[in-house]
C-alpha cells in the first residue's frame, strides 16, 4: 500500500469551535486545522461525529468545509445526514470544493437493517462525488454493519470507494482486514477507535487513523 494514499496517517476528526452565540467559529476551526497539519497529522476530518453535525445546519456544515479548503488545508468529509438527500448534498459540496476524500456515514435515525437500503443510500452519495475517493464508515452505533458482500458490490459500481473505516473494536476490525481490505493492494482499513489503533495497525494492516484526539 503507497504511503501517500489519500486514507494513510492520522487524520484528527475535528470539533468545531463556537462562539458565544453558538455559531461556528470559523476562524478557530482553521486555526486547529493548521495546527494539527503543521504537527504532522496527514488530513483533517469535518464534519464526523466529533464536528456535531447533527447540531449544525447544513449551510453552517459547508461553510465550515469551504474554510477550511480555501485555507489549503487537507480536509475529509463526513456525509452524515438525517436522510439521504441531506447526504447527497454535501457530498456534491465537498466535491465541488475541493475536498480530498469522502467518509460515507450509513442512514442513521431509521428504523431497521435494510441492505438494500442501505445500499441505495451508500450508491446516491458515491454518485454524487463520482472520483472522490471515499471510504465506507461502519459503526455498530448505527445499527447497522456493512459487510464485505455490500462493500464489494458498491465497488464494482463505484471504484473510488478506496477504503474501509472500522469504529467497532479487535474482532470487527479483524473481519474488516481478513474479508474486505486484504482483498486488494488499493484498499485502504482506516482505524476509527482510539483504543484499538495497535491492533488496528500492527495486527490487521490498517495504514490509517481517524482518531478524536
Amino acid at each position: 500500500m503507497p504511503s501517500d494514499h489519500v486514507f494513510s496517517g492520522c487524520m484528527p476528526a475535528l470539533m468545531t469551535p463556537c462562539q458565544s452565540d453558538r455559531s461556528p467559529n470559523l476562524d478557530s476551526l482553521v486555526e486547529k486545522g493548521r495546527s494539527l497539519i503543521a504537527a504532522g497529522m496527514t488530513s483533517l476530518v469535518y464534519c464526523g461525529s466529533m464536528g456535531d453535525w447533527p447540531l449544525l445546519l447544513d449551510k453552517q456544515r459547508q461553510e465550515g468545509v469551504a474554510a477550511l479548503i480555501a485555507a489549503d488545508l487537507p480536509v475529509i468529509v463526513g456525509t452524515g445526514a438525517q436522510n439521504t438527500a441531506g447526504a447527497v448534498a454535501h457530498a456534491r459540496h465537498a466535491k465541488a470544493t475541493g475536498a480530498k476524500g469522502l467518509m460515507i456515514i450509513p442512514r442513521v435515525l431509521s428504523r431497521g437493517t435494510s441492505p438494500s437500503a442501505q445500499r441505495a443510500h451508500f450508491a446516491a452519495i458515491l454518485e454524487a462525488a463520482v472520483d472522490l475517493p471515499s471510504v465506507i464508515y461502519n459503526s455498530p452505533y448505527y445499527g447497522f454493519e456493512t459487510k464485505a458482500d455490500l462493500f464489494f458490490d458498491l465497488r464494482k459500481e463505484f471504484p473510488h470507494v478506496v477504503g474501509f473505516k472500522e469504529f467497532g473494536g479487535a474482532t470487527p476490525l479483524s473481519y474488516a482486514a481478513e474479508h474486505i481490505t486484504n482483498q486488494s493492494d488499493d484498499l485502504a482499513l482506516v482505524v476509527g477507535i482510539d483504543t484499538q489503533v495497535y491492533h488496528g495497525i500492527i495486527r490487521c494492516g490498517g495504514i490509517g487513523v481517524i482518531t478524536g484526539i
